[in-house]
């Protein structure tokens, strides 16, 4: 048999016998690096693709180490095998199946920086008796940087309100940690709250506070919180004031726009006439005398 023919047998034996979910190319999407609040939480984003269709959660096994120490885990589903200070801390947020491998970290310590990478395991059966093939994605890690201040609440100066008309005030504050997001809380005025969540970018979520209420002219010059409460009793807080005007004032200011801009227009209507008249008035005065200079020098000459 020539050598062409084994090598061709050869890659039809390999192909038949290896799996496209093993022999396939594995990759992660991984946010690469995150802001993190001391003593909080961090979400880091994370999604794989795979070759040969999808795999039941059961028969995937996900890892979650430090990239120059791979066989340090701060993420294993077998609790033995995790480090120390990183146990009960970890979890995965995501279905394996469904290729989420989002990780949740809580208690943020300031060594907790990383980077940390993925990694993926196949297993045999639903026994969990683990294959050769870990794919451990070292190229799409996540770098936590660590911050000791909470982010600065948004809290707009508010427009002037009038009295018994409805108000709102709106607050809000951007995470990394969507499970427990921040508590938000007013005081100096109380009223409807609404809340609202959004995802604003990878690794970061913002929630929204709207205060609702209708003002008293006792409120003039209240000064209204926002308080921000983040997981691991962090918190961080704004204030405005808020100005009321009478709604008679508000109503007087209307109803004079509409006596005012009328009488206006009519008075300037009314100049515009008055200055026709006049100009031609002395219009024709001017040519009565310029007729009568003209005759005086024709009679001189």
């Amino acid at each position: 048999m020539d050598t062409e023919r084994k090598l061709m047998i050869f890659s039809l034996l390999l192909a038949g016998v290896c799996s496209p979910v093993f022999c396939g190319e594995w990759k992660a999407s991984v946010v690469k690096d995150l802001d993190a609040l001391i003593s909080t939480c961090v979400v880091v984003p994370c999604s794989f693709t795979h070759p040969g269709g999808n795999l039941p959660t059961s028969r995937l096994r996900g890892i979650w180490h430090l990239k120059d120490k791979q066989d340090e885990n701060i993420y294993h589903e077998d609790q033995s095998k995790i480090l120390d200070n990183y146990k009960g801390r970890t979890r995965l947020l995501g279905e394996l199946g469904q290729s989420n491998c989002t990780l949740e970290i809580t208690d943020l310590a300031y060594d907790d920086d990383g980077p940390f990478c993925f990694r993926i395991e196949p297993v045999e059966t639903e026994d969990n008796n683990p294959t050769t093939e870990k794919f451990s994605f070292v190229e799409d890690c996540v770098a936590l940087n660590m911050e000791l201040i909470p982010p600065t609440l948004t809290l707009p100066d508010p427009d002037t309100a009038i009295e018994g008309q409805p108000f709102t005030v709106t607050c809000s504050v951007a995470h990394t940690c969507p499970s427990r997001a921040p508590k938000l809380s007013w005081t100096g005025k109380h009223g409807q709250v609404r809340e609202e969540h959004k995802d604003i970018r990878s690794g970061n979520w913002e929630i929204k506070s709207i205060l609702a209420f209708v003002p008293k002219l006792k409120d003039n010059n209240t000064e209204i919180t926002c308080k921000a409460e983040f997981f691991g009793q962090i918190t961080s807080s704004r204030s405005v004031s808020l100005y009321v005007k009478h709604e008679n004032v508000a109503l007087s200011s209307e109803n004079y726009n509409h006596i005012i801009v009328p009488v206006a227009a009519a008075a300037a209507l009314i100049f515009g006439l008055l200055c026709v008249l006049v100009a031609k008035k002395y219009k024709s005065q001017i040519r009565e005398l310029q007729y009568r200079e003209g005759s005086g020098w024709s009679r001189l000459f």
